[in-house]
């Protein structure tokens, strides 16, 4: 199984998703066989009212981070959809840049659960919890 480079991932990531998704200009901090750290700039595009990041974005980001986890524990992109994502906020995510760090829990032969955890820089302050499973396909 041969890890996921940060280009490799980059490169998926361009050609793969939506042009909403890319809109948030997310871009990938470290990939490893165990997890991935993907971020989104501070950007008023994402805020909502107050100036805080809206929750669908922290929820995309985090669902984004899970592909590329799953894809690194998989050795490889293969084909995945997203069965469950329980999200906690915990508390607003504003004026900066935003972490996902996705990491796998258990991976089963077609199940895969993970957990991400959203911060803005100090993961001793995280600003949501996320748990999801996605299926290999």
């Amino acid at each position: 199984m041969s890890e996921i480079t940060l280009k490799e991932a980059q490169d998926f990531y361009d050609n793969s998703f939506a042009p909403w998704i890319k809109a948030m200009d997310i871009s990938f901090v470290s990939m490893g066989k165990d997890g991935a750290v993907l971020r989104i700039p501070a950007s008023p595009d994402l805020n909502r009212l107050g100036g805080m990041i809206c929750g669908q974005a922290i929820m995309a980001l985090a669902d984004t981070a899970m592909v590329f986890a799953t894809a690194a524990n998989a050795g490889g992109f293969v084909p995945m959809t997203s069965v469950n994502m329980a999200t906690t906020f915990l508390r607003p995510a504003e004026g900066a840049e935003l972490f996902a760090d996705a990491r796998i829990i258990k991976s089963g032969r077609r199940l895969v659960y993970g957990e991400v955890n959203l911060h803005m820089g100090d993961t001793e302050k995280p600003v949501a919890h996320v748990t999801t499973s996605v299926m290999l396909l």
